[in-house]
């Protein structure tokens, strides 16, 4: 067989070869040990939080390595493609922080080593795909749908190995005079890999994670170009981590039983592989089984990124958490280093776990909280009215509605004394949590003390501490008003008195500030009441004790 005549018939329009390709697309200059990553998508518009794990993952590698990390848009089925999906890509990932050094975008891309999306690449991979022809190493095939379902039939029925392989391979052997006839009658075709594996030989990968692992070698002519010249999945991942100098593929580990494929493919090609690390896909504790499973993109909301930005979680957050489960010694180093930023975390490749690593809400929720407890208040009002903008239009409304001063002390939740609470992991949780200051505090209310009580004590107390509220009085000012209309009323004001003798008291001054507290917010515990009052006005706290005042009233209540 005259292979290079073979390449020249089946590959009329491909002048150029390797070796051009090799000026184009030179290695980077880079210092010794810097890692080029990429993060390789479909644009299928859904961006799953197993993709955005795998793109802090190499971020972080490149990054701290002084090496790239690039996008890479994997567009060659076009059944798949939604449109406006790479820009779907790129914004749900800047939303986390994960900036791309270079990718099909205008700022930032090298000219050097673009096109990034492979549906632009299609040259390339045919002068790869004739290289080897020329050697010898690939073939055309003309085997129909219905022959090959019939290959695999007989396959099935003999308990064979299933594919294209061995006797099988019946185009493999087409002389040059047959496969040229074939082209000319207009027969469509793909391009297969002559494979040169033996099966009882094996393909050594050194993981970067799963350390050693020994497979079979590859023994299929496997597809490499599809009748429409563009390439399967398997080829264009060899031809583009080469030539974008890619020297550490960080993936799922749903692609290890491809490694044999792929290291054929560097091989016949005469590319150096590039070194690969595994990653255990995220997992959870199914609710129905109580098993571990995948997170899903069918049956689990929280498996799209788009879940967090809804929710409200702060990006640092989702960040820090996935750092926590990607790398098993970052929770000890956020204990001894509670103020620096995550980005300083020395992330290593041996400590990504090699088992699933179960995603934990509720663990979620912890590292969220303390991640919100550090933010100052003007980053908390900010972030939670850029939040509410594009998920809760009328607390947004609502926010817009108030002063500047309101939304400067918006996170007043985040108070108690001098102590920082932590109770929101979410900005949502603000309209569940703290709805009695941030909503209108309309419609039907659930009380929450009144009914433990006496009703009228309670009507009392709101109508002493309506008449004598001194609207420009401070903190302690306030606190003495309270005390004088526990005094007044006959309950008392001495939480010292009080405990030595409860028995000869209504209640005490606690008791009436929870009155207050309870008209005001609806809640027995609340954040400092001095300062919600400080924060809601007058006017407002005035109309929501004629309210609470209208209830207690009403029999039909109790």
């Amino acid at each position: 067989m005259d292979y290079k005549k073979l390449a020249e018939i089946v590959f009329p329009n491909i002048y150029k070869d390797i070796a051009y390709l090799e000026e184009k697309f030179p290695e980077r200059q880079l210092k010794e040990g810097a890692k080029v990553t990429r993060f390789a998508p479909s644009p299928t518009g859904y961006m799953h939080i197993g993709g955005l794990y795998v793109s802090i993952i190499c971020e972080r590698i490149s990054k701290q390595s002084g090496g790239v990390f690039y996008l890479r848009i994997e567009d060659t089925d076009k059944k798949r493609q939604v449109e406006g999906g790479i820009d779907e890509i790129i914004s749900a990932l800047a939303k986390f922080d994960i900036k791309f050094d270079e990718g099909p975008f205008d700022d930032g891309s090298s000219e050097v080593y673009k096109p990034y999306c492979q549906s632009q690449r299609k040259e390339i991979y045919q002068i790869c795909a004739k290289e080897l022809m020329k050697k010898g190493l690939a073939y055309p095939c003309f085997c129909t749908a219905e022959e090959l379902a019939q290959t695999r039939a007989e396959q099935e029925e003999n308990k064979l190995d299933m594919g294209y392989y061995g006797r099988f391979a019946k185009c493999r052997e087409l002389s040059l005079e047959q496969v040229e006839k074939l082209i000319d009658e207009g027969k469509p075709f793909v391009v297969r890999l002559k494979s040169q594996g033996d099966k009882e030989q094996s393909a050594v990968l050194f993981d970067q994670i799963k350390g050693k692992i020994e497979m079979p070698q590859n023994i299929m002519d496997i597809v490499i170009l599809k009748s429409d010249g563009i390439p399967t999945y398997h080829f264009a991942h060899a031809v583009d981590d080469h030539f974008m100098r890619t020297n550490l593929v960080v993936r799922g580990d749903e692609w290890l039983s491809s490694f044999p494929v792929h290291e054929e493919l560097f091989r016949s090609l005469g590319f150096k592989l590039p070194k690969y690390a595994h990653i255990a896909p995220i997992m959870k504790i199914d609710a129905e089984t109580g098993g571990k499973r995948k997170i899903s993109k069918r049956k689990d909301p929280e498996a799209s990124v788009t879940y967090y930005a809804e929710m409200g979680y702060p990006k640092e957050s989702v960040i820090e958490y996935l750092l926590n489960i990607a790398n098993s010694a970052f929770e000890e180093w956020r204990i001894k280093s509670p103020e620096k930023p995550y980005d300083e975390y020395p992330f290593k490749v041996k400590n990504i776990p090699t088992s699933g690593a179960l995603f934990d809400m509720v663990k979620l929720d912890d590292v969220s909280r303390e991640v919100v407890s550090k933010k100052t208040d003007e980053q908390c009002a900010e972030e939670i009215t850029a939040w509410a903008e594009q998920y809760n239009q009328k607390l947004y409304n609502f926010i817009n509605s108030k002063p500047q001063e309101f939304v400067n002390s918006i996170a007043l939740w985040k108070r108690a004394g001098k102590k920082v609470r932590k109770d929101v992991a979410k900005w949502s949780e603000l309209t569940t949590m703290f709805d009695y200051i941030y909503t209108d505090f309309d419609g039907e209310i659930k009380y929450e003390f009144f009914d433990e009580f006496d009703r009228q004590i309670c009507i009392d107390v709101l109508k002493e501490y309506k008449n004598s509220y001194i609207p420009d009085a401070d903190a302690n000012g306030w606190f003495e008003n309270v005390k004088q209309i526990t005094d007044k009323l006959g309950l008392c004001s001495n939480m010292k008195e009080y405990k030595k003798n409860p028995e000869n008291y209504k209640g005490s001054v606690a008791d009436v500030s929870c009155v207050i507290r309870v008209a005001v917010t609806g809640k027995k515990n609340s954040p400092d009441l001095y300062t919600i009052i400080g924060v809601i006005g007058s006017d407002e706290m005035n109309r929501r004790i004629e309210n609470a005042l209208k209830y207690l009233k009403d029999d039909s209540n109790f």
